[in-house]
């Protein structure tokens, strides 16, 4: 979900932004946000601190939320500072304060579903660069919300989480995307 906000707003934003900053920045995400985590799930899985992909226990998900946190820190240190893009900025402190919070559930034990958090944020800031370049992206609202009930819905099926579980989650990525708006909006 980081990179597919990243590529949303390169779409949508009527900023003039170079065209190697912006492939620069997101070929950087995409080395931080998808191909690091792969590596580094196979060294966790090699070293026995995961079973599988799924992270079905709490326990499971302390230190990859925790690498999760130090590699969202750093795309806000280096990749994305908030001199350059404003919104990107907060786009990924929203997604460290939904990780660190995330985190949190995953020390007590409780069990937020992280898919809900990834596309409930992503949403968020869809509709949050659609309010603030005053376009209409009603079609990406809908597809949205479509795939958020999808996700949710395969989620229950496959028994991966309960109601709470997908609630919990989709608050987590919702309401820091929604009041870290109010510092770029």
């Amino acid at each position: 979900m980081p990179i597919l906000g990243v590529l949303f707003y390169f779409s949508k934003t009527a900023r003039f932004i170079p065209e190697p900053i912006v492939k620069a920045k997101i070929f950087s995400i995409t080395i931080l946000t998808i191909v690091l985590p792969i590596l580094l799930f196979f060294l966790l899985r090699t070293i026995r601190k995961v079973d599988t992909i799924y992270l079905k226990s709490t326990k499971e998900r302390v230190i990859p939320l925790f690498i999760n946190c130090i590699i969202t820190a750093l795309i806000l240190l280096r990749v994305l500072t908030i001199n350059e893009i404003v919104e990107l900025y907060y786009f990924f402190l929203g997604i460290l304060i939904s990780t660190i919070i995330c985190l949190i559930f995953a020390m007590l034990k409780v069990k937020a579903s992280i898919h809900m958090i990834a596309v409930s944020g992503f949403f968020m800031f869809a509709v949050a660069l659609g309010i603030h370049y005053q376009i209409n992206i009603n079609g990406t609202i809908a597809l949205l919300v479509i795939i958020m009930g999808a996700i949710a819905t395969s989620r229950l099926h496959l028994n991966a989480h309960t109601s709470f579980e997908l609630i919990i989650g989709s608050l987590t990525g919702l309401v820091p995307q929604l009041i870290l708006m109010a510092f770029w909006l």
